[in-house]
């Protein structure tokens, strides 16, 4: 089981695929470490011989992902929220950040629908 960047990538899947498990890389990211590393992207994860695990995690440690990509995400987020930028203040909020409707979508920023006071409907 090869393991990059202290993830486990997972067996059964091709080498191009199997590299999405890791946070920051996609598809085409996936392919380009995979072209200039000189490993053939359809190649399984479970076939690969341990002189191209090392080549791909060498071709990993270029680019910016997991704990360290994170970290960055995360201290923007925190930037943005100190300087009470727009984008800010909707991430205190809870609210959608990029210009997304909130009357009638947004579910998944703002949460279950909140109980207001003195809305209950009369019987007769």
């Amino acid at each position: 089981m090869a393991r990059i960047k202290n993830i486990e990538l997972p067996n059964e899947k091709h080498i191009c695929i199997g590299l999405t498990a890791i946070y920051g890389i996609g598809r085409p990211l996936a392919k380009t470490i995979c072209e200039n590393a000189g490993v053939e992207p359809s190649k399984k994860v479970k076939d690969l011989t341990d002189d191209e695990v090392q080549k791909l995690r060498k071709e990993v440690d270029q680019y910016t992902v997991e704990g360290d990509l994170r970290r960055d995400v995360q201290m923007s987020i925190k930037e943005k929220m100190e300087i009470n930028s727009y984008q800010g203040i909707r991430h205190k909020k809870g609210l959608p950040v990029r210009g997304q409707r909130t009357s009638r979508n947004a579910k998944t920023r703002k949460g279950k629908g909140k109980v207001v006071a003195n809305k209950k409907k009369v019987g007769k």
